[in-house]
């Protein structure tokens, strides 16, 4: 299948750069760094081995690139307000669109704007950062799991294939267990790091974060039982706290756009999730709290920003 990547950052440069190492057709969308990449390509340093891309197919905006098997949206869910545009052009009869992105409620929102597309949802485990023009650090980790949102069984299973042959580790997980999996760790990370301007391990040294960081990954947790999803219970949480105390220190993608003075993530990794588990009527207090806390900060940074 060829495929096309909306987002060429961090997590697009990544799985892109591994899906066309293995030798599939890629197509890349940049901006700022579009030039250097179509001179130089993409270079991946990799705690699973590095590699070099030269050739790159590079594309500054989806209308001159060509329809494509699957499109892969590493966008932040800030911008999904221009992907009815964006995907337009990319689009064919039978193309699958893969949101690698954070949060709740994104592929429901995509269906409404494209009611026939193919929607899969994709939910990275990985510790990745762009870290200079057509360069992409990856540290640690790097699966992902895919659920299927609205997509043919045999082309879902495809997709899974051909990321498993590009060496990526990648699971089929079901739509909504997988979504609120990811908010497991993300809805108190992301925020919190943002919140008291630190890192990952920080958190988890001190004794009252971490256990206020353990009670927010069992919100989300209790909120994802009361909405009926299936296999997922304290011990998810507990696995997760220990995957983090064996990361390297890391700032999540959100305190990375903070502390760049871009936009934040909340409304789809903080007020969607909490709306959606007060509509049968479980309350995520600590971490209302929390998105609060993010949008009086992010307020304040605009104001900054004004001035």
């Amino acid at each position: 299948m060829t495929y096309s990547v909306i987002g060429t950052g961090a997590i697009g440069g990544l799985y892109g750069g591994r899906l066309m190492k293995a030798g599939r057709e890629v197509n890349f969308l940049l901006h700022s760094d579009y030039d250097y990449v179509k001179a130089n390509g993409l270079q991946i340093d990799s705690c699973d081995g590095s590699f070099h891309l030269d050739n790159v197919r590079a594309y500054r905006s989806t209308a001159e690139m060509p329809v494509a098997d699957v499109v892969l949206v590493c966008l932040k869910s800030v911008n999904n307000h221009l992907l009815r545009d964006m995907l337009q052009p990319v689009l064919g009869e039978n193309t699958v669109v893969v949101l690698i992105q954070n949060g709740i409620g994104l592929e429901a929102d995509l269906q409404q704007v494209f009611p026939r597309l193919a929607i899969v949802a994709g939910l990275a485990f990985v510790c990745s950062g762009k870290v200079g023009p057509g360069h992409i650090s990856h540290q640690c980790y790097g699966s992902i799991n895919l659920g299927n949102f609205s997509c043919p069984q045999q082309k879902f299973h495809t997709l899974l294939a051909d990321f498993r042959e590009a060496g990526i580790t990648a699971a089929e997980v079901p739509y909504a267990l997988a979504r609120w999996k990811k908010a497991v760790w993300n809805m108190p990370f992301n925020g919190m790091t943002v919140a008291l301007n630190t890192s990952t391990d920080m958190l988890l040294k001190n004794p009252a974060t971490r256990q206020l960081i353990y009670d927010q990954m069992m919100e989300v947790i209790g909120a994802a039982q009361a909405l009926g999803v299936e296999g997922i219970d304290s011990t998810y949480a507990d696995e997760m706290m220990a995957m983090t105390d064996a990361m390297v220190p890391y700032s999540p993608s959100m305190k990375l756009d903070f502390d760049n003075r871009r936009p934040m993530e909340i409304p789809y990794l903080y007020t969607r999730a909490i709306a959606e588990a007060a509509k049968v009527g479980f309350q995520m207090p600590k971490l209302a709290m929390l998105e609060a806390e993010l949008r009086f900060i992010e307020a304040l940074t605009i104001d900054r920003c004004k001035k």
